[in-house]
Parts: structure tokens; sequence; C-alpha cells
């Protein structure tokens, strides 16, 4: 088996302690003190590729990020990779916020590739609105948002686009994360790790699952995989 070199990391909800993006400091230690050890580790989010990129920053991690769910690939402040085009989306909120009630941008930092809505509104008509006029376009639930991507978006595919970029092979990937747009990058993953509090599906996507919530259990996955008690 190869040896693990890269962690694919999710933010909200695994990182952070609440809703308004409070960080776990200690489950951030952790997260620095694999990057001393040699490992790449890599903020995969539902936030804009910038957020993470400064995360990483000011975090001590690595200096890369994939944002709007894997829209757009981070390398520098000014160097970014777009995988999606920002005005399909926007043809899309403009379709919704006509057809429905409550659907209103929320107050984000800025988007290249998607666009993010309050969860206010039932999300599987808006998908069905959305199919029914063609619009190749999806809108996935983070937990934290609605966000309207090309229906090719997910997170799986820009951490493939950027494992490829790397020249980092799946089978050297761990992926941690907790909600329903996690998934695609565990399927880029030759291990994943979830938490017991995280919705059923998530759960049975990963492939090991682990106590905590709110950065304890990133702290708790971390501690077993340097143990070697995961892999």
């Amino acid at each position: 088996m190869r040896p693990i070199k890269f962690f694919a990391i999710d933010i909200d909800g695994t990182l952070t302690l609440n809703g308004n993006g409070a960080l776990n400091l200690d489950a951030l230690a952790k997260l620095r003190y694999l990057v001393k050890l040699g490992y790449k580790v890599i903020f995969v989010t539902g936030r804009s590729s910038l957020e993470a990129y400064t995360l990483s920053v000011f975090g001590g991690t690595t200096q890369i990020a994939i944002g709007e769910n894997g829209g757009v690939i981070t390398t520098s402040p000014i160097e970014h990779e777009l995988l999606a085009n920002k005005e399909n989306c926007l043809k899309g909120f403009d379709l919704l916020s006509k057809s429905m009630k409550g659907v209103r941008q929320k107050p984000v930092f800025p988007r290249m590739t998607e666009i993010v809505l309050e969860r206010e509104f039932d999300i599987n008509e808006g998908n069905k609105i959305l199919i029914e006029n063609n619009m190749d376009l999806t809108i996935v639930d983070s937990n934290y948002a609605f966000h309207i991507n090309e229906v090719k978006i997910n997170k799986g595919l820009g951490l493939a686009f950027l494992l490829k970029m790397l020249k980092i092979d799946v089978n050297e990937v761990v992926a941690i994360g907790d909600s329903e747009t996690d998934i695609s990058m565990f399927k880029q993953s030759k291990f994943s790790v979830t938490f017991e509090s995280s919705e059923e599906n998530v759960r049975e996507s990963a492939t090991h699952l682990v106590g905590g919530s709110n950065g304890e259990g990133l702290i708790n996955a971390i501690d077993l995989i340097m143990r070697g008690k995961i892999f």
C-alpha cells in the first residue's frame, strides 16, 4: 500500500465550532502538525477558495485551496483555476427567484463560479425547476448554505483535478468531512473519514467513522491515523 501523502479537509462542521466559522484551534494545530511531518493538508470547501487559502496561510497548512464545492482551485492570492462558469449559475438564480419565494443570495465572500443562497426554500422544488428548464445546474446543501453549481461541479472533481496537477495518486489520499457535499471527494480518496453525527448517507459513504463534532471528530481522526489505528 502506498503511504499517505495528502489530507483533503472540509472546513464547516469539520474544522469549525459553529455555523459562523469559528475554528477549533486544537484541530487546526493537529493539521499544522501533519504539515510539519511532511503531509500536504488542503482545504476543500463550499466556501470561497480565497477564504480557504487565507486560512491555509494563517493556519500554517499547505497553501493551496479548493473552494466553491470544487469549482475553483486557488494556488496563490492571484492564481485561480476556474472549472465552471458563474454566468450559467446567475441564469439559474434569476429563474429560481422568479419561480419561488424565499430565493435570495446569502452575503458571502465573492464567488467566481457559483451562486450562494440562504437555506430558506425547498431545495428539491428548486432542483426540479432547474431540471425542467434544462439548465444543467444543481442546488447542493453544504449545511452552511445552498449553492447553485453547474451539474459537473463537486468537491470530487476539484480534488481529482488538483491531484493530477500535483501528481498524487488517489491511494495516497485521506479525505475528512461531514456533509453530503463531501461524498464526492470521498470517492476520490483511498480512505475517507466522517463522524457519528453526520447524516446516514455520509456515514455510509466513508470508509471510516469516528466520534466527536465541532472539530473534536477531526482531532480524533488524526490521532487514530497517526497511531495507525485506522489504516
